[in-house]
Formats: structure tokens, C-alpha cells, sequence
């Protein structure tokens, strides 16, 4: 029962870990470059395929939406919107470019407005003059907003859409018609809308540059619109992979896993016999020949010794695969030959794994080590007669695992986390390359999910650990 509110207890106030992280990474990545929308889409918006106001509503949809000034209509005279504002986002340098007569005032005027769940969208028609664009207002529309469209991607030729760069994105809302009719700007730059049936009804166009008011209050919305989408499982949808997050964690989070289990398991098994031993043998040739091998392994950065290998045992050897997880065999080709390609592949990630991890664990074991071999009780057990094996292996090794239990916290997070520059290195499309992609395109919603999933695992990994020590040490006892 103990166990059991402890755990309880364990998990509530991770609950409020977890939200406080959350708001650390949400503003961390709200500072990274966001423009890789705005990069995506611009062709599209150069050829009129897109306009601004739909690649603001992406951002929005994504939580990147940070408003630099604002557009709007007010209605004036007899309308029954007679005083409200419908405003678009527009830009400060496009506001600057307008008195500078680089554009006109159509061409800054068109797009859409939104009041509530009203619309008006101002039209208008691009010809050639003295091969120069003219913009000529043509139409509006007044809608009714019925539903509030999702993003809408077109399909590759291959039947997907990830990373397709001439991807169009559309967002369908259901609108029902209210009215519509021509609008037009007189020289003083006055907005007429004229209805189909001959009424007038003047506007007052309004510019205002966004304030911190603005800014800030857009952030808290993203942030809590993502929240709220998390308290109902749904992660968001990445617009680096076109599709939502927790897909992309689920397909490539089992390559990544599989490295790291297998990774993880061969560095316990080598570091902590190291690590015993070289405690043993204080001072000797294993000892030092073990304090060399940590400090390499500690030293060495993961791209360096990634690329070592690549060169020495792929480019000059032909061992080994230069990257990847497969080579290119032919169909029909058995699922064991298949297996066994895959495992050849991935050799040279998990020796840099293992030789990047065992370092710390060998010294982490060895100081443990001759510390507990210094302890009374041992000098006890070997006055009794007992052989130095029993006396290591029997007494000592266990109290030397009870600091090393702590290292279990870390375990979890690194087994599903993926090892990011290691699968960058050697190209293996793990859950630790998409994040790694993810992070170059600032992709917020990836980002989030992603850090939060390590989040997660991190916990359980620290109740875990936890855990484990009442195992390992009898006279922990959990909840006391």
C-alpha cells in the first residue's frame, strides 16, 4: 500500500514537472527562426495559388502565428455591421511599401477579413500595363463562417505528401453567403462596396502595427491551444512531415529503439565488468588501460568518431554499408537475408554507441567500486577467510549497484528518445533524425511533442529508478 501512494504521489507532482516543462520548451522554440513557411509556401503565394492570409492560417493552425500588424474593414452607414471591424494580418513593410507607391492600395486591400464568424473577402483582377501588374478591385463577398476548415494537403504522385515541396495546402471553412457586389477605391482612397442590388455602403479602411498586447496575447494562445490538444491526445500536426506527430514518433521511434536497446545492453555488459575490475586492479595495466578507453570515450564527440568509422571501415575497408538501413536487393529476397542486411548496416551505429557510453559507466563502476571495497564490512568478510571472488562478486557488487541504479532514470528517455547525431550521421531514419530535421525547420509542433514524449519517459525513468533501489537495497523503503 506504501508502494502504491508512493507512486500515486510520484506521478501527481510529475503532473506539474511536466507543465512546467512544457512552458519552457513552448518558449524556447517560439525563439527559434519560424520562417520555414513562409518559405515553403512562397512560390505558391507568387503565383496566386496561396495568399498571406493562408499561410497566416497555417501558422495559426500550427501554433507559430505572431501577428505583425493588423488590416481592417469597418462598415459605415445603414449596414447592419454599421462599426465593426473585420481585419486581416498584414505587414508592416507592405504598410511601407504602400507609401512608397511600390504597390497600390488594391493590391494591399485584397485578401480576407474575419469578424467573428463573418467574412468579407475584397477581390481583385492583376493585368499588364507597360509590363508592370496592375491591380483592379473587382468583387466582394460577404460570408457567414458555418464551420472552420482543417488543413487539406495534396497528395504527392508517390500518394503521400511528406516533404514535397510543391505540395499545395488549402483549408476548406463552410461558408453561406450573405451578399456580394463590386467594390471599388476612389482616387482619394476611399472603399465604396456596392451591393448586386445598387446599394452603397462606404468602409473605413484601418491600418494598426501589432503591440506587445498583441504579440503576447498570440503566444498564450498557441500555447494553450496546444495544451488543450494535448489533454485530448493529439499532438499536433508537423508541417515538416506533413502529418501528425504522434504518427511520425510511432513509425520511427522502433529503428531507434532497437539500436539503443541492443546498444544499451552491450555497454552494461562490458563498462561494469570493466569498471569491477579495474577497481580490483587498482593502479595496474587493466586499470589504466580501462582509465584510457573512458577518457576516449568521453572526449570524443559522436560526428567525429561517426565519420572516423565511415571512412575507415566503409570508404577504405568496404566493410561496411557507408549509411542507411538496406541495401538495394531484389524482390523476393527472404526476410532473413533481409534481417541479416539490416543488422550488417547498423554495426558501425551501435559500435558508436557503445563506445560513446561505455566511458562514463566503466569510471561511474570503477570509483563505486573502491569505495564500497574500503568499507568495513568488506575487510570484515575477508578476515572471515572468504576468497577475494566471493568477497567482490557476493558483498561488494551489489552495494556497488545501488548508486548505479540512478543511472536507470536516463535509460528510458535514450532507448525511445533515439540517438539524434548518430542517425544524422549515419542516415538511419530513426525518431532521433526526424528531430533532428525537425529542429533545422523549426517545426514547433514536432518539437513540442517530441520533447514532451522525452519528458514523459524521463519521469517513469526517475520512478523507475526509484523503484529499483528498494530492489537492489533492502533497506530502502518506499514511502517512508
Amino acid at each position: 500500500m506504501d508502494t502504491l501512494k508512493y507512486i500515486i504521489k510520484r506521478l501527481l507532482m510529475a503532473l506539474f514537472i511536466l507543465l512546467g516543462v512544457s512552458v519552457i520548451i513552448f518558449a524556447l522554440s517560439r525563439m527559434m527562426p519560424n520562417d520555414f513557411i513562409d518559405q515553403k509556401y512562397a512560390s505558391q503565394v507568387n503565383s496566386g495559388t496561396m495568399k498571406q492570409s493562408d499561410i497566416d492560417r497555417i501558422k495559426k493552425i500550427y501554433g507559430l502565428y505572431m501577428p505583425d500588424a493588423f488590416l481592417s474593414v469597418q462598415m459605415q452607414g445603414e449596414s447592419e455591421f454599421s462599426g465593426k471591424k473585420f481585419t486581416k494580418d498584414t505587414k508592416t513593410d507592405t504598410y511601407e511599401r504602400v507609401q512608397d507607391n511600390v504597390i497600390s492600395l488594391a493590391q494591399w486591400y485584397d485578401g480576407t477579413y474575419d469578424y467573428k464568424s463573418y467574412r468579407i473577402v475584397l477581390e481583385t483582377e492583376k493585368t499588364q500595363v507597360d509590363n508592370l501588374d496592375v491591380y483592379t478591385p473587382t468583387a466582394y463577398t460577404l460570408y457567414k463562417v458555418t464551420a472552420r476548415g482543417d488543413l487539406n494537403f495534396e497528395d504527392n504522385e508517390d500518394g503521400g505528401t511528406e516533404n514535397n515541396e510543391n505540395s499545395v495546402v488549402t483549408i476548406e471553412d463552410k461558408l453561406e453567403k450573405l451578399e456580394g457586389g463590386t467594390w471599388e477605391i476612389s482616387e482619394s482612397g476611399a472603399v465604396t462596396l456596392i451591393t448586386s442590388e445598387g446599394a452603397s455602403t462606404p468602409v473605413r479602411m484601418i491600418y494598426r502595427a501589432a503591440n506587445f498586447g498583441d504579440k503576447a496575447g498570440a503566444v498564450l494562445s498557441s500555447y494553450f491551444g496546444w495544451l488543450g490538444n494535448l489533454l485530448k491526445g493529439d499532438l499536433g500536426m508537423s508541417f515538416q512531415f506533413q502529418k501528425p506527430v504522434g504518427d511520425v514518433i510511432v513509425e520511427n521511434m522502433g529503428i531507434s529503439f532497437g539500436i539503443s536497446f541492443v546498444a544499451t545492453i552491450l555497454q552494461f555488459l562490458i563498462a561494469i565488468p570493466l569498471g569491477v575490475k579495474a577497481a580490483t586492479k587498482q593502479y595496474g595495466v587493466i586499470d589504466y588501460t580501462v582509465t584510457i578507453f573512458t577518457m576516449i570515450g568521453i572526449s570524443l564527440p559522436t560526428f567525429f568518431l561517426g565519420y572516423l568509422f565511415i571512412y575507415l571501415f566503409s570508404v577504405q575497408l568496404g566493410w561496411f554499408p557507408i549509411n542507411g538501413i538496406s541495401s538495394s536487393l531484389p524482390i523476393g529476397t527472404p526476410d532473413i537475408v533481409v534481417f541479416g542486411d539490416m543488422l550488417w548496416h547498423l554495426v558501425l551505429p551501435m559500435l558508436v554507441l557503445v563506445i560513446l557510453s561505455i566511458g562514463s559507466l566503466m569510471r561511474y563502476t570503477r570509483t563505486n567500486t573502491l569505495e564500497v571495497l574500503n568499507a568495513d564490512y568488506i575487510r570484515t568478510a575477508r578476515a572471515k577467510g572468504l576468497s577475494e571472488r566471493s568477497v567482490i562478486y557476493k558483498h561488494a557488487f551489489r552495494n556497488t549497484m545501488i548508486p548505479i541504479v540512478t543511472l536507470m532514470a536516463g535509460i528510458l528517455p535514450s532507448l525511445f528518445g533515439g540517438a539524434m547525431i548518430t542517425e544524422t550521421v549515419f542516415a538511419i531514419p530513426g525518431i532521433g533524425q526526424c528531430a533532428y530535421k525537425a529542429m533545422l525547420a523549426a517545426d514547433v509542433p514536432f518539437i513540442m511533442g517530441y520533447n514532451m514524449f522525452m519528458a514523459i519517459m524521463t519521469v517513469l525513468g526517475t520512478l523507475l529508478s526509484d523503484l529499483m533501489y528498494a530492489i537492489v537495497d533492502p533497506r530502502v523503503k518506499i514511502g517512508k
